[in-house]
């Protein structure tokens, strides 16, 4: 009898892991447009820092990604379990967060070049610290705004895979948003790591006897800063993109309105597909832009009125 008992239970053990592993294969397709959008941004966010200081600061902002999923896989859970209807009210809230977070860091960066005339940093390390401000607040800042946003990404990418695993047994749920969070957070922050690196590892081989390593040192050298502006630019535009995406998600006729767009663009001969493909996320981030800039105008006139009201 007890051997019985064994089987079976070794026996459900085993269906449990095997829908672990198609459900985890199936989320981690879905999420990996999330995962993209997660590293260009986490890349960006790292940068500015002193050059001995950015694994550090890549680590304390890993750290701080972990704690996030640990808060947000048993908060799905739970809001899966009893109120599931909250699941997209705080999408809609994370991504217009996501979309202020991004045009208030455009607003002061021309504001920061209309009062200095400055262009951009020269070289991936050049400090990018404001003037007067002491440095080691500059990180921590850094590494609070990094946490900030890897909490509304990894928000998202919890809420897509219960999207996933909503059909199925609990356990499946709790072992696969599990996996997920944890092979997420290993894979964004190890390739930031990398990223960030690029021109260490570029400077000592270039100082290696071989010809060969020189030279691809030396291009790892060139490349590493125009990586590393491509990686803010395109961590800004990834802000706009995912945050309108979750918010034009949550509004019917707005995601409607995309849906007939792309239909449309993918009509045009020869282009077409390629349109349609591009079309969606083009919109998200126009829609993602104005969301952002209609945020900051309510948060500066909030500010203001708290201001006067204060006196």
């Amino acid at each position: 009898m007890a051997g019985a008992s064994l089987l079976t239970l070794l026996d459900d053990i085993a269906t449990i892991l095997d829908d672990v592993a198609v459900m985890s294969k199936v989320a981690a397709k879905k999420t990996a447009g999330v995962l993209g959008d997660d590293l260009a941004l986490n890349a960006q966010q790292v940068t500015g820092v002193n050059a001995d200081r950015e694994l550090p600061v890549v680590w304390a902002v890993a750290k701080g990604s972990f704690l996030n999923k640990l808060i947000l896989v048993p908060a799905a859970l739970l809001i899966s379990a009893f109120a599931p209807w909250l699941v997209t009210p705080l999408l809609m809230f994370g991504g217009l967060f996501l979309c202020f977070e991004g045009f208030e860091k455009l607003w002061h960066s021309k504001a920061k070049k209309h009062a200095s005339g400055d262009d951009a940093p020269k070289d991936a390390h050049e400090a990018l610290v404001p003037a007067g401000m002491d440095p080691k607040e500059y990180e921590k800042q850094k590494v609070k705004g990094a946490i900030r946003t890897d909490f509304v990404l990894s928000a998202e990418i919890i809420a897509i895979t219960l999207g996933v695993v909503a059909e199925h047994p609990f356990m499946t749920q709790v072992v696969t948003l599990s996996i997920i969070a944890v092979v997420m957070t290993i894979g964004v922050y190890g390739l930031v790591a990398g990223i960030v690196k690029l021109d260490d590892v570029g400077l000592w081989l270039s100082k290696k006897a071989s010809s060969v390593a020189r030279a691809f040192g030396s291009f790892l050298l060139a490349a590493a800063p125009k990586l590393m502006k491509l990686l803010s630019i395109v961590g800004t535009a990834a802000m706009f993109m995912v945050g309108g995406g979750i918010l034009t998600h949550g509004i019917a006729a707005a995601h409607h309105a995309i849906e007939a767009a792309a239909v449309k663009a993918g009509a045009v001969t020869m282009v077409g597909p390629l349109l349609a493909l591009l079309t969606p996320s083009l919109l998200n981030l126009v829609f993602g832009v104005i969301a952002g800039a209609l945020a900051l105008m309510v948060m500066s006139a909030a500010a203001k009125l708290m201001g006067k009201s204060a006196h």
